[in-house]
């Protein structure tokens, strides 16, 4: 049996204010205030897992025991069938330089590993996000969210952040990059994964 929220305050186990203003939104009907884990100073704990699943936990865990709330985390990135399964969960490191994130190059060197393994069109991909909620109980529960799509070549559009510009997801002719923000969390890896989540924990 799922366990239900049922408290007034969610938190956040994010730094990213536009990653909070797009839960608070979906949290809204809920009637739960949603504080994040900057506005509380909380630490970023170091994500040492090799899969979104045991990263997320590791956020959400650290945030719920040091506040004594409910933390809700994620972790995504893009997995390429070609390249088994990388970026994954290194997604923003492969982006990493000295002066900060350069996703452009990120996206350039995914494209060079590609063509350097020959791999076959369309080139499969997936955006993928894991949610977890957890209490400070120590108890959880996760959601998984997917979308399916290809790897194309050049970049298309300026819309997104990250990868979208080179994720055509299925059943449409623009990437993510060319797509409006709201279209986007319609479809998207992360309103999958919170479909999820609202259906078993909010509902």
């Amino acid at each position: 049996m799922m366990r239900k929220f049922s408290g007034d305050t969610l938190l956040v186990a994010t730094h990213n204010r536009g990653k909070l203003e797009e839960i608070a939104k979906l949290l809204e009907p809920f009637g739960i205030s949603v504080v994040s884990a900057g506005d509380m100073n909380l630490p970023e704990p170091a994500e040492t897992e090799d899969s979104f699943v045991g990263n997320a936990r590791i956020k959400a865990h650290a945030a719920a025991k040091a506040t004594g709330l409910p933390a809700l985390s994620d972790d995504s990135g893009i997995t390429i069938d070609a390249l088994k399964g990388a970026p994954g969960v290194y997604t923003a490191d492969w982006a990493e330089t000295p002066n900060g994130r350069d996703f452009v190059m990120a996206m350039a060197k995914t494209w060079e590993k590609l063509e350097a393994v020959a791999a076959p069109q369309p080139r499969v991909a997936q955006f993928r996000c894991t949610l977890v909620l957890a209490w400070p109980d120590g108890h959880d529960e996760v959601f998984e969210g997917v979308m399916p799509g290809r790897v194309v070549w050049p970049m298309r559009g300026s819309q997104g952040h990250g990868y979208d510009p080179i994720f055509q997801p299925d059943g449409f002719d623009i990437t993510f990059g060319e797509m409006d923000r709201w279209q986007k969390n319609e479809i998207s890896h992360r309103a999958d994964a919170f479909r999820k989540l609202v259906e078993g924990c909010f509902t």
